[in-house]
């Protein structure tokens, strides 16, 4: 009953008793991975890249990503489900979720002790200076738990630097089973303290991973810089309630951010079926499913008919034209300059319409999105821009910089970079923040984050509960009717996701503790950064 218990709590913490890293000392049957070494131990390079691709997978599928922030942001709709473009996402999305981000975690913490045993770090430095890949793992630790805070609110938390934290009780199975969720507060304070110590500790006249890095190839210079903006993008989130917030922001530009599309943090993937891009995989994988289309509401932006920012170029980087088949957008296409064959599938529809179900009456994703080899943004030089245009009051050369890095790194022609730039309304907080929305179409987990802390992109370019849309073929109209997700009908964009359900008898108290934090564990509960 011990090891049955064991493992059903590693399952709830996303530490699989069949992954490649043991659970618990107890189940060392169990835990004997036939791909390991002989000796049990994996070499730190693989755990990183296979920590990082597990997290891609897993956090830009056709789940945690398709089928929740792209929709909710509209940049995304549905043709054969509408369910949670309206809200009503399944349970298991958010379980799986959270299982796969604590896997990622607890492997890049084994990635940490192993560098810190005085036996195993002497076959890991073989893979390039031991800080360096400690630090690198601080980093993605830091991301990993940026995402799982910002999705559920308080959650079990572990850090590098807070080892002895007696709150800070994940990913140590053996001495907690149970894990106390910690406060949102404490955890981004400690993940702007994290980041900022793994900058300092990164040599950066040294490698870091020499292989299995599919984001930066080891270096540390890079490496450096991402820790630095993305300590900027947690400051800049939780400035409106955070005191300290500003004096991070300061100190992180100070150390140096993103200043081109050369520092991007971009995870890269290969060409086959095992290696390719998680979105590709959806379409072109194993079990392919075009289940998700361009949204109307995002088109319309990029086309120019909402929010004044004229025709956007970044239109033909994203939507292929209508009028395809499967077999026909496989082949190849040529981009039409008609915007009449850019529509967009209607957010929110009442129910699943059969005119929408036929491929040639709407858009697929370019075939630039839909590319094997496409990489996957974590965070890139037009966010840093776009943020440093807020801190200095709207300024107009960050926000014309922000436009211009997302564009270039999209690879939309200069002459067509350069008339959009030229006719940009005045910067502004509308503006500025709309232009980061179009921006972060790439990382709309992100985008989810930032309409929480600001309210944009506005109703101009979302639809919104209760308001009326028009079909676009033929004219007539419906409401924007959200469907009961957990106990609540949500009269805005969901505030959070709710707790996976096996935390509320695997966990219990502590899961209970959280919810009353929070006031109820339903999506209409705001999370702190955006009280």
């Amino acid at each position: 009953m011990k090891n049955i218990k064991a493992i059903l709590l590693c399952s709830m913490l996303g530490l699989s008793a069949l992954s490649m890293i043991s659970c618990t000392k107890g189940l060392s049957d169990i835990n004997v991975n036939p791909n390991e070494p002989e000796d049990g131990q994996a070499p730190t390079y693989t755990l990183f890249n296979g920590a990082n691709r597990h997290l891609m997978n897993y956090t830009r599928d056709g789940w945690w990503m398709a089928r929740m922030s792209m929709p909710w942001m509209q940049y995304s709709a549905q043709n054969n489900y509408v369910q949670e473009d309206k809200y009503q996402y399944r349970d298991n999305q958010t379980n799986n979720g959270w299982i796969y981000l604590y896997r990622s975690a607890n492997n890049y913490k084994e990635i940490i002790d192993i560098c810190e045993d005085p036996i195993l770090k002497i076959a890991a430095a073989a893979n390039g200076n031991l800080d360096n890949q400690i630090a690198s793992a601080r980093i993605m630790l830091a991301y990993t738990f940026d995402n799982l805070v910002s999705h559920f609110g308080p959650v079990p938390y572990w850090s590098y630097g807070q080892r002895d934290n007696p709150n800070f009780q994940a990913l140590n199975i053996d001495t907690y089973p149970l894990p106390v969720y910690v406060t949102e507060e404490e955890i981004y304070k400690d993940l702007l303290k994290e980041l900022k110590e793994a900058a300092a500790q990164l040599k950066t006249d040294q490698k870091g991973f020499n292989k299995g890095d599919n984001i930066y190839k080891g270096d540390a210079e890079k490496w450096k810089k991402f820790a630095n903006s993305l300590r900027l993008r947690i400051a800049n989130r939780i400035k409106k309630v955070y005191p300290d917030a500003e004096a991070e922001i300061k100190d992180a530009i100070a150390g140096g951010v993103f200043a081109s599309n050369a520092d991007n943090a971009v995870h890269t993937f290969g060409s086959t079926i095992a290696e390719g891009n998680p979105l590709w995989q959806v379409f072109f994988g194993v079990d392919p499913r075009t289940d998700f289309w361009p949204g109307r509401s995002f088109v319309q932006l990029l086309k120019g008919e909402t929010a004044n920012f004229g025709f956007d170029p970044r239109l033909y980087k994203i939507a292929a034209p209508k009028g395809l088949t499967f077999t026909a957008y496989k082949d190849g296409y040529i981009d039409s300059k008609n915007l009449d064959d850019y529509i967009g599938v209607p957010i929110a529809l009442p129910r699943v319409e059969t005119y929408y179900q036929t491929a040639t009456n709407i858009n697929f994703f370019s075939n630039e999105i839909l590319k094997a080899t496409r990489g996957e943004v974590l965070m890139e030089h037009a966010e840093v821009a776009f943020i440093l245009s807020e801190i200095k009051g709207w300024s107009k050369a960050e926000y014309e910089t922000g436009v211009r890095a997302s564009m270039e790194r999209v690879g939309v022609p200069v002459a067509s970079i350069d008339a959009f730039v030229a006719t940009l309304p005045a910067p502004s907080e509308r503006t500025v923040l709309t232009q980061k929305y179009v921006s972060l179409f790439y990382n709309p987990d992100e985008a989810w984050n930032e309409y929480r802390r600001t309210g944009y992109p506005d109703t101009e370019v979302l639809l919104m509960p209760g308001e009326t849309a028009t079909r676009p073929h033929d004219g007539s109209t419906y409401v924007f009717t959200p469907l009961q997700s957990g106990n609540v009908v949500a009269k805005d964009l969901p505030a959070r996701v709710r707790y996976p359900v096996t935390q509320q008898t695997l966990n219990g108290k502590n899961w209970r503790d959280a919810v009353n934090l929070l006031g109820a564990d339903e999506i209409d509960k705001k999370l702190w950064f955006a009280k």
